[in-house]
């Protein structure tokens, strides 16, 4: 076997070597052999450890493809993850002030899309191993909140109970402030008789809501999530961030971005996450593309005390950005998905708004858009990076622009 040195990591949290070779769970530095399979390297072994190198604290760690980055220290993987956004933004010529990342504690993810299939003995529930269709059950995850990981076997019965021996069910996990949320799709077509078995067996589960395919087969509690202080309930299956802490640290930088002004308005605004709690200061207008996620949003604030008046609007705003003109607002945050905002992006940089808080899970795109912006004569002043999804490649951050 050839022996291959790990130059550095890529964005998927992959070791790479000259070539370019592709070697998972290695880390730069070190020397490894294995079996190379185009331009990916099979039974890896280390040689020469580095000294990042750390037992993983989960044992599925290497059967389970739900984390990437285990086997890295947490400082390693912290200024990794700092270093990504940094390189992101020298691509295109870009500097900001980097603040301390924010990680989020293990065992505290409050939403998980476990697979689940039927078997010749029951059924089983987990995550996919790592490129691979096998499924790997997780009893002992280190990273979901405890309170979360009885949803596993939950989805293990719903499989057995409405699954297909051909198919996997996808079973979205939430824990709201009352139970657990449940959302499945990809299971057998929903009749009578399935109904009232779904029903019959998990009426012992105590779930706050049990969908299907976007039918409700129960609500036992109105699975609500608390956003600063409103209380609402997303549809299912909805969008939430991953983890409370994470969460916390976005819209704590939001709010610090956002210092002054009386209307703002808020795109991509999903359930209120952001639009919530900064309607304690300022008038909002929050846009969306789902209109049961802008329904859910509009009935949390109506229940609320002592918020400004929040306007709502379902816009596809890939298709039908709000043209520079209509943006007649002292401050904007716009949270998009991995995609980025190009055309939202190119309006808000010929706009007159003063502030704009950027929320991003891709350091790429956000990149992209982040010189359009200072194109238009904004400046990019700070940036929070947030580590929400621990061990994983995945990397988040909120940057302020002013208008110069």
């Amino acid at each position: 076997m050839t022996n291959f040195e790990i130059e550095r990591l890529g964005h998927q949290g992959d070791g790479i070597a000259p070539g370019p070779v592709f070697a998972a769970l290695a880390l730069p530095g070190e020397v490894v052999t294995g079996t190379l399979d185009g331009s990916r390297l099979t039974d890896m072994k280390v040689v020469t450890p580095s000294d990042d190198r750390v037992k993983p604290p989960c044992r599925h760690y290497r059967a389970c493809g739900g984390c990437q980055l285990q086997h890295a220290s947490d400082d390693f993987v912290a200024n990794w993850k700092v270093d990504v956004v940094r390189q992101a933004l020298a691509a295109q010529s870009l500097e900001a002030e980097l603040r301390p990342i924010v990680t989020s504690s293990a065992q505290s993810r409050r939403r998980a899309v476990f697979s689940a299939r039927r078997t010749k003995k029951g059924a089983m529930a987990g995550f996919h191993g790592r490129a691979s269709g096998v499924i790997s059950e997780i009893p002992d995850c280190q990273l979901l909140d405890p309170a979360l990981m009885p949803a596993a076997q939950i989805a293990a019965d719903l499989a057995r109970i409405g699954g297909s021996r051909k198919g996997e069910l996808s079973v979205t996990a939430t824990l709201s402030q009352v139970g657990l949320d449940i959302s499945v799709t990809g299971g057998k077509p929903l009749d009578g008789p399935l109904m009232s078995i779904l029903a019959q067996e998990t009426e012992p589960l105590n779930l706050a809501r049990l969908t299907w395919d976007g039918e409700t087969i129960t609500t036992r509690n109105p699975p609500y999530q608390s956003f600063g202080t409103s209380r609402v309930v997303p549809p299912p299956g909805a969008f939430l961030q991953a983890t409370p802490q994470g969460e916390a640290a976005l819209v704590s930088a939001v709010d610090q971005a956002i210092t002054e002004g009386e209307k703002g308005l808020d795109l991509f605004a999903g359930c209120g996450t952001f639009t919530l709690p900064l309607s304690t200061r300022f008038q909002m207008h929050a846009v969306e593309g789902d209109k049961a996620m802008v329904d859910a949003l509009d009935a949390g604030w109506r229940m609320a005390n002592g918020l400004k008046e929040i306007t709502t609007e379902a816009r596809d705003l890939f298709r039908s950005p709000i043209f520079s003109g209509d943006l007649k607002y002292d401050f904007a945050v716009i949270d998009p998905p991995r995609a980025g905002a190009e055309a939202q992006i190119a309006q808000l940089a010929q706009s007159q708004v003063e502030a704009i808080a950027f929320v991003s899970c891709n350091p790429v795109t956000f990149a992209r858009d982040a010189a359009t912006l200072v194109r238009g004569g904004y400046k990019l002043e700070w940036i929070q990076v947030v580590d929400q999804f621990r061990w994983s490649s995945h990397v988040e951050l909120v940057a302020r622009f002013v208008r110069q």
